[in-house]
């Protein structure tokens, strides 16, 4: 079994490349592409820009009446309703979509929630490890024999805050206490992390799976942080103004992500970490961006995958999906 270095590629591309410098030149016609959480943010540069290419589009969304309004006027793109905290919600999509699309070409897993007060969902999961991962764990496995069919890229989108901690096993939903910059950074982990095992249990199956860090983008994903916080960070001004000359456009935040979905670069490669339209290297001490240890370690995916299975009750590739 072959793995692809986590190394930068030269893409040609870079930290101000937009979402429609990379799809450029890019024939989607006949696909079928999925985008959770499309409709909000960088979110909905994603499948506007994938409808431009030729690709049919789906957007499951939580508030699908604003996902409706979001995408009004964009040809080629769909809603449905999807709550990814709730794994009745993530099935009955599921079974709405494969009657409706017998085949996927491009799943991206964008939708997520950052740094939100301590919330419990379902049989008391923490909010933010739930939705950004544990709920798209089960998208992907109800999804698989359209996913298989298709051959296609599974992008899942981090952030640089993977490396803020990795895995935390012995406390993993923080029943014993809660830091919501430390369940963030988990659940970025695990974003990296199940790249890295779907990579290895798809590639058989001509399924490629890649994680990214769009960059840093103020947008909605931004709601459960205070003004002065932002100030204190330099993110803004006292006006609410962008302060920070290093943040991008959604355009430019969405092209990560339109990149390791669409670029021919990347055929035949996967289970990396991404960042501005390139695969990014190792993180070194001290330094910018880079994917840490902790979130490509295959011991750890593969046990995050046993985790997750076992609490959703669901996998592709186990000897019983107990859906």
């Amino acid at each position: 079994m072959t793995t692809t270095p986590e190394h930068p590629i030269g893409s040609g591309f870079g930290a101000r490349s937009t979402a429609d410098d990379v799809r450029s030149g890019i024939d989607l016609s006949g696909h079928t592409a999925l985008v959770t959480g499309g409709y909000s943010g960088l979110g909905l540069e994603t499948p506007r820009t994938l409808a431009a290419a030729g690709a049919r589009v789906v957007v499951p969304a939580r508030r699908p009446a604003a996902a409706r309004d979001a995408l009004d006027g964009i040809p080629g793109v769909e809603t449905d309703a999807l709550d990814l905290a709730d794994l009745a919600s993530v099935r009955s999509f599921a079974e709405r979509f494969l009657h409706a699309h017998p085949t996927v070409h491009i799943l991206i897993n964008n939708a997520g929630v950052m740094a939100c007060p301590e919330t419990r969902v379902g049989p008391g999961w923490e909010a933010q490890f739930a939705t950004n991962h544990l709920g798209h764990h089960a998208l992907v496995n109800h999804l698989w024999p359209a996913i298989a069919r298709g051959g296609a890229r599974v992008v899942s989108v981090s952030s640089g805050a993977h490396g803020i901690t990795g895995m935390r096993w012995d406390d993993v939903h923080f029943e014993r206490g809660y830091d919501r910059w430390q369940a963030y950074g988990q659940a970025k982990t695990a974003n990296v992390l199940f790249a890295v095992h779907l990579d290895a249990l798809g590639r058989d199956a001509g399924v490629r799976a890649f994680a990214l860090h769009p960059g840093a983008i103020l947008t909605p994903l931004q709601r459960h942080l205070a003004k002065a916080d932002m100030v204190a960070a330099g993110w803004i001004d006292e006006a609410g103004n962008l302060a920070d000359p290093s943040f991008k456009t959604p355009p430019q935040g969405a092209a990560t992500q339109v990149w390791a979905a669409t670029s021919p670069r990347l055929s035949g490669m996967g289970g990396v970490y991404c960042e501005d339209c390139d695969i990014a290297g190792p993180a070194g001490e001290g330094a910018e961006g880079g994917v840490h240890a902790h979130a490509t370690d295959p011991a750890e995916a593969a046990r995050l995958w046993a985790l997750s299975a076992r609490l959703t009750g669901v996998d592709a590739f186990g000897a019983a999906d107990r859906t």
